[in-house]
Formats: structure tokens, sequence, C-alpha cells
């Protein structure tokens, strides 16, 4: 279905809402000192986050003008309060932001002047455009609110849980590598209709070796068997840069880790609980995936390698997500909630070589340093990927928090090796002979 159909429908009408009532169910309970936080790298102070995705939809559905020029923004000074491309990270704890009622009411004016706007011009495929950017806009800050909360060690958000069906006990079928053939693959989005980021475009060939990866990510027991046998003193696992960084950080386990009583435990928000074995691992960063795969004898896998993984069912057509192309639920994969599930869980959702979860529970890091794919061209948004490029890793396959309407198979996360905040774990790959 095009973007055009899409409004005719009255279908970005109700993301928009649907994507605002996310965030703000994300943030409804959050008063006081919680509205900002402490001044850290890896969050942004909740109260500008929520104007600037007001802004954000306002400069590009209500503000942008054909010859590039922006219009008077509803809320005067806007630009010098909420402009992430021109506003330092840490200078947002200094700004004279409006109180949260008025934030509120802010995001309020502006939603509303957009559905008055799509319903005025339904068949402007330009704004249809600017509206499903500003949607996924906002889902990914929504997803950044859970990083946030879970961060500050604020309670578990208080949104419905989706009710995961099919969660499986391990089986031979779930467990292993999946033995993929290899060949010519064409890596990124086609240019069917609809909404996809620059980064993605366009689909190119590329050739692949044969390569065995793993069915499932790599499990909390798994890896408690690389901290347990001193891994995180063990200087031959780590390169350089990650070396370096577990120097700094004196991280001797996956943040938000702790033993007690000889038993490993993990904080979920602002709750210590028994570590569950078989869930995937989650905060870890690039740094500590390699340095588990050195002690695995395996690697983590080519971004190339994850998609065709995901959407190659032996036929020349790919898959939208890895168990076809009908749209994600939640017998095929565990998004939009609160917390991951097994491993082996949602068998549904397998992929035509039988890997599980592949999309949804935790964002799975590869070997891939984020850059542009040939002929890269920036859309209108020009701060989203390029400048990025070189420094990142790139991600793949969203996370329990990710709302459904914004993953697939092609979509690209990125993120600097580093980081650990987010929910992101990894699976891994045979190495060849």
């Amino acid at each position: 279905m095009s973007i055009l159909e899409q409004i005719n429908s009255a279908g970005q009408a109700a993301q928009l809402r649907a994507s605002r009532a996310r965030s703000r169910a994300l943030t409804q309970d959050l008063r006081g000192e919680q509205l900002f936080g402490p001044r850290l790298s890896v969050v942004n102070p909740v109260l500008w986050e929520l104007g600037h995705v007001a802004w954000f939809q306002e400069r590009w559905c209500l503000r942008r003008r054909d010859d590039g020029s922006l219009a008077t923004p509803v809320l005067p000074g806007a630009d010098a309060l909420y402009d992430s491309a021109a506003i330092a990270h840490d200078l947002r704890w200094d700004l004279p932001l409006p109180a949260l009622e008025a934030t509120l009411a802010y995001q309020d004016r502006v939603m509303d002047l957009v559905l008055a706007r799509l319903q005025r011009e339904s068949d402007d495929p330009s704004l249809a455009y600017f509206v499903q950017l500003a949607v996924f806009h906002e889902d990914m800050h929504a997803e950044a609110f859970h990083y946030t909360r879970q961060t500050l060690a604020y309670a578990v958000p208080q949104l419905p849980v989706p009710d995961t069906h099919g969660t499986a006990a391990a089986s031979a079928e779930s467990g292993g590598d999946a033995s993929i053939p290899g060949g010519r693959y064409l890596l990124g989005a086609g240019r069917e209709p609809g909404f996809v980021f620059d980064n993605e475009k366009w689909a190119h060939p590329v050739e692949l070796r044969p390569f065995h990866i793993a069915r499932c990510a790599v499990s909390n027991a798994q890896y408690a068997g690389f901290v347990e046998e001193h891994g995180y003193r063990r200087r031959e696992l780590w390169c350089e840069a990650g070396w370096r960084w577990l120097r700094q950080s004196g991280a001797q386990a996956p943040h938000y880790w702790r033993k007690r009583d000889g038993l490993w435990q993990q904080r979920r928000f602002d709750a210590w609980a028994p570590l569950s074995l078989g869930e995937p691992v989650i905060h870890v960063n690039w740094h500590e995936a390699q340095a588990y795969c050195r002690y695995a004898g395996r690697r983590l896998p080519s971004e190339t390698e994850w998609e065709m993984a995901a959407s190659c069912a032996g036929t020349p057509a790919k898959r939208r997500y890895p168990w076809g192309d009908a749209p994600p639920d939640t017998r095929c994969a565990n998004l939009e909630g609160n917390a991951p599930v097994a491993v082996d869980a949602l068998p549904a959702g397998a992929s035509a070589h039988g890997c599980r979860q592949l999309i949804g529970n935790v964002w799975e890091w590869t070997d891939t340093a984020f850059g542009p794919y040939p002929g890269f061209e920036p859309d209108p948004y020009k701060e989203y990927s390029q400048p990025w490029f070189g420094t990142h890793k790139v991600l793949r396959g969203g996370s329990f928090a990710t709302p459904a309407r914004l993953i697939r198979n092609t979509w690209r996360n990125f993120y600097t090796p580093e980081r650990c905040d987010i929910f992101a774990g990894f699976r891994t790959c045979a190495l060849e002979t």
C-alpha cells in the first residue's frame, strides 16, 4: 500500500494518534526532577524531548515551504529550544523550556493542525511523506523514553503489554546454526511504494559466500559462561578499542548485572530480579559482543548476512519480515512491550531458515560499520543518517520496545560501539574454514 493510499484510508491520521499516545504513556507518570534527570550523554531531558517531537512534527509537516524556508512556529522561539541539529546535547538541560503543561499543550496544538492539514490535503504526496517521517521519528523517541527509564531506574512504563504467544522450550529446531547458501543478494530496500529511510536506499547486488548463523540470539546463560570464565579480564579477547573501553568503564559483567549470594541478578527499570537464563543477553555493547565471539570461537554477522538470513526464502523475492510479508503480530514478534522473552520463543516468527526473533526482542549488533549504500543521496531530513557514517555500527531487527509499524528486514539502526544503554544483544556466526 502506498503512502497516498494510507492517507485516503485515514491510516496516517491513526498512526499519528497512536504514536503520540505511546510517547505520552511512556512519560505520563514522570514529574518534577524526573523530567530532567542527570546530565548524561546517553539521555535527553524528558521535558526537552517531549517538546522536540512536537517541534519536529511542526517543522516538517506545517512549516516547510517549497523554497526550503520555514514559516513561523506555533510556539515563539521554538527553533532555539528544540532544534537537535543546532543545540548541543549538554545545553539541553539549561534551556528556558516551557513547563510540562505548556509543552503538552504545544504538542496538542501541533497535532490538531497536522490532522487538519491531512484532511484538507489528502492528495498531497509530499505531505504524506513528511507525516510518515514524523510518525516514525516519534516512534523512535518513544523507544528512547524506554532507554531513559531504564538508565535512570524509573519504574516500568505504564503500557499495555502485548500477550506474546508461542513461548517455547529449547528444541533441536531452535538451537544450533542455520545454513545459508550465499550467492547473489539484493541488499537494501526495493523501490516499491511506501516510506523508507535514506540509508536503506536502494537495493543493490552483493555476493555472499555460504555461511552459518545461529538460529537464536546469545542467551544470558551463554553469556554468563563468558563472564564466569573471566572474559572481562582476558586481554586476548578484546580489540584495542574494546580493551580501552573496558579499562575506562571498569565493567566486569553486562550493564545492570550484579551477583548476590552466588547468583546473578539483573535490574529491569527500577527492580532487581534473578537473571532469566533463557532470555537474550541485553545491554551489551559492540565491544562486549566481539569479545564474546572470540571467546566462543565465533564472529558477528555482517549486516548483509543478517538481512539475507532474515529475508531470503529460496526465491528471488525478498520477504519484508522473516516470516513473510504479513505485518507483525504477537505470535511472530515481541514488539511494543516492556521486557524480552526467551531466545527460542515465538516459533511462528522464524525465518525460512529457522532463525527466531530476527525481528523484535533485542536489537542485534552486526560487524558492519554504518555507511552509505552505493549512490546514496540524503533525504530532506539530512541529519538523520549522513553525519553518523563511519563512526557507528549497524544493528538490525528491533527490540521488545520497538513499535511494530517502524520495523522491517531492511531497517538499519546505528549506535557507537561503546553504547550499552540500548536494548541490544547479538547472535553469532560460525567461523568458516
